[in-house]
């Protein structure tokens, strides 16, 4: 899968969010100062090639949508951060997040719980 620029994660943040959008909803979506509509739809253009979104046509109105959800993109961004960063190992991923010291005991504490969840849900399975 293709990457996305920082220009085209952030307008498919507004189409993820939105679901379905024209031009005009996505360029809404920007804070001041807003983008050119010619910029947006630009990106968008690329966004079609890349085969993230598609649209309906209505006339000579196009609504976007997206054709990857944002947590199979992320999955997949996610991967390729493991092994291009942390050679591949989740683990090594872990004790780069788990020794930085912007990490208090209560976002720990739910890393935990969610771990110790997930290894008695892999248990059940496997009885």
């Amino acid at each position: 899968m293709k990457e996305l620029t920082k220009a085209e994660e952030q307008v498919m943040q507004y189409i993820w969010k939105l679901e379905k959008a024209f031009l005009k909803d996505i360029v809404d979506q920007f804070p001041e100062p807003k983008p050119a509509y010619t910029t947006i739809s630009t990106v968008i253009r690329v966004l079609v090639k890349k085969k993230f979104i598609n649209y309906n046509t209505y006339g000579k109105i196009h609504e976007y949508f997206p054709l990857l959800s944002k947590d199979d993109y992320f999955r997949k961004h996610f991967k390729g951060v493991v092994k291009d960063f942390f050679s591949g190992s989740v683990s090594n991923f872990v004790s780069f997040f788990t020794n930085d010291e912007n990490l208090n005991l209560s976002e720990l504490e739910k890393m935990r719980k969610m771990i110790e969840e997930k290894i008695n849900e892999l248990k059940n399975e496997d009885e």
